[in-house]
Formats: C-alpha cells, sequence, structure tokens
C-alpha cells in the first residue's frame, strides 16, 4: 500500500487530459509536491504543480527530468499518443513514433527514476494503459498498448524486491481533446484519476476503470469471436 498523503509524484503528460485530472486530484488527497511534465512546461496550469519539461522518446530529457527530480516517491507514465492508422496503411514512421512514445517512453521514465524511488525509500509506479491494450481493434495503437500492459507485468516483478510497487491502469475512452472526434461513451477524467489513485493507494495490481475495461478483461480466456465479433460472421 502507498501513502499518498505528503507523497512527491511525477507526471508524465501533466497539463491535459488524464494527466492533469491527476495532478488535481493528487493534490486534493494531500500530496507533498507534483511534478508536472510537458513538452512545452507552460502549459502546466495547476498552481501549485511544479512545471517540468520532459520529451519521453528523448533521453537526454529524461536525465534531465530525473536530476531536477531527485525526491520523487511515486511515478505515473500517463504520455502517450495515437496516430489512429491500421498497419497495413500507416507509414513505418509513425508506428515507430507510436512504440517510442508509448512503449519506450515509459521504459526510459522508469530506468530513470526507479533508482531514485528506490534510494527515497520505495514508492509506487503506475502505468496508464488502455482497454485496447487487450483489443487489437485500433492497430498499431493496440499492440504498442499491449507491449506497455506486458513491460508493466515484467517491472512488476523486477521491482517487487526494491519496494517499488506497479500499478497499471485500463481504461476505454476518456472525455479529453484526443477523443473529441469519437462518437462513444466516455468517461470523465476525474473519476479515472480518482479510481486509478485509489488503486495506488490499496496496492492493486490492476485498476480496471470502467466496465467495458472489466468486460473485455474478463473475456480474455473465451473464444476470440467473443471479443472480435466479425470473426463469427
Amino acid at each position: 500500500m502507498t501513502a499518498l498523503k505528503n507523497a512527491v509524484v511525477l507526471v508524465t503528460g501533466g497539463s491535459r487530459g488524464i494527466g492533469k485530472a491527476l495532478v488535481e486530484e493528487l493534490y486534493t488527497r494531500g500530496a507533498g509536491k507534483v511534478y508536472a511534465t510537458a513538452r512545452d512546461p507552460r502549459t502546466v496550469t495547476h498552481p501549485d504543480a511544479v512545471p517540468l519539461a520532459l520529451e519521453v522518446t528523448d533521453p537526454a530529457s529524461v536525465a534531465a527530468a530525473a536530476e531536477q527530480a531527485q525526491d520523487v516517491t511515486v511515478l505515473i507514465n500517463n504520455a502517450g499518443n495515437s496516430v489512429g492508422g491500421s498497419f497495413l496503411d500507416t507509414p513505418v514512421e509513425d508506428v515507430r513514433r507510436e512504440f517510442d512514445i508509448n512503449f519506450y517512453g515509459p521504459l526510459l521514465v522508469t530506468r530513470a527514476f526507479a533508482p531514485i524511488i528506490e534510494r527515497n525509500g520505495g514508492g509506487h509506479i503506475l502505468n496508464v494503459h488502455s482497454v485496447l491494450s487487450w483489443l487489437g481493434s485500433a492497430g498499431s495503437y493496440s499492440a504498442s498498448k499491449a507491449a506497455l500492459w506486458q513491460q508493466t507485468n515484467s517491472l512488476r516483478l523486477e521491482l517487487r524486491p526494491r519496494g517499488i510497487a506497479v500499478t497499471g491502469l485500463h481504461v476505454g475512452y476518456v472525455d479529453t481533446d484526443l477523443t473529441t472526434r469519437i462518437d462513444a461513451p466516455k468517461s470523465d477524467p476525474r473519476t479515472v484519476a480518482a479510481l486509478a489513485l485509489d488503486g495506488v493507494e490499496a496496492g492493486a495490481h490492476e485498476v480496471l476503470a470502467d466496465d467495458v475495461s472489466r468486460q473485455v478483461k474478463a473475456g480474455l480466456s473465451g473464444e476470440l469471436a467473443a471479443l472480435y465479433p466479425q470473426l463469427a460472421q
């Protein structure tokens, strides 16, 4: 279990969407300091947050952020991206970019901050996945999030002896600027943030933040046609 009251937390992608909601919820729960990262730290608007420049795909940027945030005890890997394309049509360089942001980015940040968290007495890492970690309906985005899911599963085992717990967050569409063009039910980012941090404080391995994530997770052991109705046609 991880206490967030007085904790020092770093949130990647902390200027908008789920990341912004996480920053707000952390301060509501009494966090001592929250570093909110963004490519342009001027986009961080929370009055109490510590803006921090970070490009998760750039090792030099990650190292610089880690040097400035030596007091972190909780890391939230939230930054992500979607090119919205299929495997057959999306330029390969765009697929690589998606993996750079969604898979290698969290890995670089975790490698930089795990020793800091351990040195500060242990703590927690929260990785923001997606229900599409378990559904291949979004091409390369699904693949990159599936890879992140397995990264989280492996890191959970590797970091446990070092006093660092790892939680994975799965959620469907969330009402942010990234989903404005999508006509489908969406979760409130504030609700998702609260559920995610409940999971961190409870020491949960995974947080399933909406009905669709719970339904898809439950269906993973069944026939593929149950997850992909078009296969049954």
